[in-house]
C-alpha cells in the first residue's frame, strides 16, 4: 500500500487492493477483497463491503457469500456511511454521511448520494444523479442518468403491503428514466415509471406513471402541464 493515510482502528480485511493517495478515518472496516481505487477518502466510522444479515422470514434469496464491493477512483465516502458487499461504486461519486448502499447495487459517475439516504438491494443508479437527504430507493429499482430526487422521498415495491404469498411474484421497484425530478416528500408507488424528463411535485402520490416532460401534482398525482423547454435536460 502507498501513498495511504490511516487512522485509528482501522481493520482491513485480507485481500484489500489501493490506488494511490487513499485516505481512511478513525474506526473504519474493509472487508476482504475490496477493491479501492485512486484519490479515495473514506471517513470515520465507515464499513465497506459488509456481507447482508438475512432474516428468518426475509423474501430475499438466500447467498452464502457475495463479491466483494469496488470503490472507483475520487469517490468521497462519508462518516458512519456503509456500504455492501457486491455494490459497485463508480468514479467521482459522493456518499454523504449516514448513508447506506446495499448489495448487488451500482451508482454510476459523479452521482450525490446524500445524506442519511439508503439505497436497497439490486438498484441501479446512472450517472450524475443526485440522491438528496434521506430519501429511500426501494430494492429492485432503476434510476437512470441525470435524475433529481429531492429529500425525504419514499419509494415503494410491494403492493400487497407483505400480505398473501402473490406478492413474490410481483415485487418490483420505481424506475427513473434519463432526466426524471421527484419533488421533496413525494410517494411513489410500486412499479410506476417516470418517463424522461418527467418532474413530480413535492407532497404527491404517483399511482400511474409519469410521461415524457409532464409535471404530475396532488393525492393521486395528475398531470397539470408540460415541463417548460428551458427546463429541460437538453436544454442544460
Amino acid at each position: 500500500m502507498s501513498n495511504i493515510t490511516k487512522g485509528l482502528n482501522v481493520i482491513i480485511g485480507e485481500n484489500v487492493s489501493f490506488g494511490e493517495n487513499v485516505s481512511i478515518g478513525h474506526n473504519v472496516i474493509i472487508y476482504d477483497g475490496t477493491q479501492i481505487g485512486n484519490n479515495v477518502m473514506i471517513q470515520d466510522n465507515v464499513v465497506i463491503g459488509k456481507q447482508p444479515a438475512r432474516a428468518k422470514n426475509s423474501i430475499l434469496p438466500e447467498v452464502k457469500k457475495l463479491p466483494p464491493t469496488v470503490i472507483g477512483n475520487g469517490v468521497t465516502i462519508g462518516t458512519n456511511s456503509i456500504i455492501y458487499a457486491n455494490a459497485v461504486i463508480a468514479d467521482d461519486v459522493f456518499v454523504a454521511d449516514l448513508a447506506t448502499i446495499r448489495e448487488r447495487v451500482t451508482i454510476g459517475e459523479k452521482t450525490i448520494v446524500g445524506r442519511g439516504v439508503a439505497v436497497e438491494n439490486d438498484c441501479q443508479v446512472g450517472d450524475y444523479c443526485k440522491l438528496e437527504t434521506n430519501c429511500y430507493i426501494t430494492a429492485y429499482s432503476t434510476i437512470e442518468d441525470y435524475v433529481f430526487i429531492a429529500p425525504c422521498v419514499v419509494t415503494t415495491n410491494d403492493n400487497y403491503m407483505a400480505r398473501s404469498k402473490e406478492r413474490y411474484d410481483h415485487f418490483k421497484g420505481i424506475t427513473v428514466k434519463k432526466g426524471g425530478r421527484i419533488g421533496a416528500n413525494a410517494t411513489i408507488l410500486p412499479g410506476k415509471t417516470i418517463h424522461e424528463d418527467g418532474a413530480v411535485a413535492a407532497g404527491s402520490v404517483v399511482t400511474k406513471d409519469v410521461q415524457n416532460g409532464s409535471i404530475v401534482c396532488g393525492v393521486p398525482a395528475k398531470s397539470l402541464r408540460q415541463v417548460p423547454d428551458a427546463q429541460l435536460l437538453k436544454n442544460q
